[in-house]
Formats: structure tokens, sequence, C-alpha cells
């Protein structure tokens, strides 16, 4: 399929690999749908600690799990509508979790892995989450200085289980070991409209406030977000942005579910570089800083090269620039294009393959990428696309494409996204099916920030 037949389909015309959100409806049912499409196909990848090697996961393996955990939630007397909190670092487990308790009605709150302990008490206090899931001992130790915030989560549980001041469960305890014990629970009857996920800003202007997002919030942002990003079921993504940022989880979970796409799961930030060369993804989601190191590297590594190398390296730069400009229809051929194929033989490819070689989409988020590092990139060959979202947004508003791709730009709003100027304030208000349902408990905030029409200031 061409690039401008993808970005033109809609509910009555889409690709059979996808999953329309008349289908999915829920987050939920999103997974179940994709598991009876493609239930052999690869669905994750982690890096088995134990053997040492990367390993992968099928869609119908990880029902198995998601089967599983919702045994065990249910075990716990959790009713609809509770709320059950994650605090690790991207996993294939965060998934599982995510699904096993949206399956049963349960509202997820997401937290940092690497949070502080009273900002996380505040987050599992004001959310009146019953259950919270973390990864290992360190995390439990940490937590432990709030141990009196957390009275009232009902149970703590811990996928690498020590000695803890914390009152926690191992996982491995808590769920079902025997495949015979795991019978599959009928879903609870939700809908699209129904709250999905507590998400809670950084509170940066004083306590942190809970973004309310339904399933449909989420679902329809994912969707819109094919429209102008397109993503394959051959496609490979390596996840590396905290989960419990939204643009990570709306676009390198949900979206990546919707079309069937491969995720790998990177082991730390630290050994990015060479997860990058080993996944080879054809799909990242990224902030400025990542590439901004990059660059500095690169550029530590010229300063040691001789005057020829340097200047062959500008050279490949302005060359691709320009080939870059052209391509997007914004300046005309000049003869040094002509060159453009050998030096981007002899340079660009070289940075591109410490990215893996075969991105193709390097969606851009969070702040605004200095102008000279989306040059630098663009001219030697990666697809930098920035955009612009909120997390109340579920999160994106607007983004580059590769066909419309203005780097100094956000892009262009998103289908069915409005936004406009107020006319008093020059405030930059919107209008989209993403906007959140309000903040958590906190009807004056929802009531400032959403206008009676709708509309998100």
């Amino acid at each position: 399929m061409s690039d401008t037949a993808y970005q033109q389909f809609d509910e009555s015309a889409v690709p059979a690999h996808m999953i329309t959100l008349a289908e999915a409806q829920t987050l939920d049912g999103l997974f179940r749908s994709r598991v009876k499409r493609s239930g052999d196909a690869e669905a994750y990848r982690y890096f088995d600690e134990i053997e040492q090697k990367w390993q992968a996961l099928s869609w119908n393996e990880v029902q198995k799990e998601v089967q599983r955990w919702q045994q065990a939630l249910y075990a716990e007397k959790l009713k609809a509508g509770d709320r059950v909190a994650v605090m690790m670092e991207n996993c294939v487990q965060w998934v599982i979790f995510d699904q096993a308790a949206l399956a049963l009605g349960l509202i997820v709150v997401p937290l940092y892995a690497n949070d502080r302990a009273e900002n996380a008490a505040y987050i599992l206090s004001n959310s009146g989450s019953k259950l919270l899931l973390i990864k290992d001992q360190t995390q439990a130790d940490q937590l432990a200085s709030a141990a009196d915030d957390l009275s009232k989560v009902k149970l703590i549980s811990v996928l690498k289980c020590g000695k803890s001041k914390l009152n926690v469960t191992s996982a491995a305890d808590w769920l079902s070991t025997e495949d015979a014990d795991v019978k599959p629970l009928k879903p609870h009857a939700h809908g699209a409209e129904d709250l999905a996920t507590i998400v809670y800003t950084s509170g940066t202007t004083g306590q942190p406030k809970g973004v309310m997002l339904s399933h449909k919030n989420i679902l329809w942002n994912a969707w819109s977000g094919l429209h102008s990003s397109m993503v394959y079921p051959d496609d490979q993504y390596l996840s590396f942005l905290p989960l419990s940022h939204t643009l990570e989880r709306t676009v390198g979970y949900y979206l990546m579910m919707m079309v069937g796409a491969k995720v790998a799961y990177n082991r730390s930030i630290p050994e990015l570089a060479d997860d990058l060369i080993t996944i080879k993804p054809t799909v990242m989601i990224t902030v400025p800083r990542i590439f901004e190191r990059v660059y500095g590297r690169v550029q530590d590594s010229l300063a040691q090269e001789s005057s020829l190398k340097r200047w062959l390296f500008n050279q490949a730069v302005k060359t691709g620039w320009q080939q870059f400009e052209h391509e997007q229809g914004r300046s005309k051929w000049r003869p040094r294009q002509l060159f453009f194929r050998l030096l981007d033989k002899l340079v660009g490819r070289k940075v591109r393959n410490r990215l893996g070689g075969r991105v193709r989409i390097a969606i851009v988020g969070g702040a605004a990428m200095p102008a000279k590092i989306a040059e630098f990139f663009l001219g030697l060959g990666v697809p930098i696309l920035q955009g612009y979202g909120l997390t109340e947004t579920s999160p994106t508003l607007s983004s580059n494409s590769n066909s419309k791709n203005l780097p100094y730009s956000v892009g262009p709003l998103l289908k069915n996204v409005k936004a406009r100027l107020d006319d008093e304030t020059s405030e930059l208000i919107v209008h989209s099916p993403g906007i959140m349902l309000g903040y958590w408990e906190n009807p004056k905030a929802t009531a400032k920030d959403i206008a009676d029409d709708g509309w998100l200031h």
C-alpha cells in the first residue's frame, strides 16, 4: 500500500491488518482482537537476564499470561472502577498487568519507575489505588521511606522479591503457576467512553493532577496518528521512553498493537546504543535529548579527525539537507546533489547505522528540537518527525509526516483536531476526541481548563 493511500484510509476502507475503533471498542478489546488476528505472530521481545539472550513472545503466549494476572487480580476481590498502579520500567509485564486490569474494568494508574517516594505516595493516596506492582527490591527499599503513606494500598506485588521494610508479596507467589488453574475470565462489560487510566502530570506548580483518559480518548489518538505516520505489521519498534508517559503508551504500545507491529523493550538507557544496533528498529519514539547526545558524540569524534574528513562530513550534511528540502518541494535541484548518493554512502549510512540502520520513522516530542540538530540528522537521512501534544489530549495534537515534514514546526493538526487562539487571552485552545474526561477528583481544575463547549485551554 502506498503512503498516500494509507493517509486517506477511514473506517470504511481500512487495511486488513489494522484493527478499527469499532472493532476494538476498548483498550482490552484491542488486545483481544489482536490475539485473534495474529495469535502465532511475534508480539514482544525482551532480554532474558538468566539466559543472557533476547527472547520473543507470541500474542497467544502473552494472552496466557494476561489470563494468569487476571485471575490474581480477581482473587483480590477488586471491583470494576477500582484503581491499580504500576511503577516499573518498560517490560512485557507492564503490558500484561495493564491488559489484565483493563479487562476487569479496573483503572490503571502509571507511575514513573524512578519517581520520588513522597511523590509516588501522593499519587497512590490521591488515586485511592488498592494495589501496586513494582519491579524489584531497590524500588521497595525506596518506597519504604513513605511506608506510612502507603497504608491504604492493599497489596504491593514485586516481580523480584527480597526482604523489605514494606509488606510486599512476590509476584511468583501471587500468580497461579499451574495452567489447569488458569481459566479465562469473562471480560467486564465496559465501553469506549469509560475511564481507562489516570495519568498524573508533573506537578511543577503544585501537587500533580490526575488526568482521566477514557478508552476512546486513547484509541482515537492512536488511530488518528496513523493518518500521519504509517506503521505496518513488519515494522520493528524499540521501546525505551517510559510507558508511564502518555506518548510512549499511546503510540509505542496501543498504536503498535493496532497494526500488529513487533515491540522490543530496551534493557536500560545506558544500553540503548547497543540495543539499537541489535534490534534494528524501523520506528522510534524519542525526545530531543537522545539526538542531542548522538550529535555531541559525533562532533567529539570529528574533532579528532583530519580536516579533510571534517570537510567531507560537513559536505554530506549540507548536500543531504538540500536533497531533503528538494524532495519536500521547498527548493530547486542543485548540481551538488549529483554527489548525494556517494556522500550518503560514505557518511550518512554510518550515522544511521548507529541507530540500527533501518529507521524510517523517528517521532520526536516532549520539547522543541534545536534547528541545527534537526537539519543535521535530516541531512544524514534520519527521518525526524516532530509533533506536539499534552497528557490532557491523549496526547498527540499535531505531527509532521515523511511526505510533509517542516522540521521547524510541530506539523499539521491530526484528523478531527481543531485549534484556535482564544479571542481574549490569545491562549491556544483545542478540541478533539482525545480531550480528557477531566482531572481526578478536582472539578475546579477541570472547569478551569475545559470550557462548557468542550474546548481545552
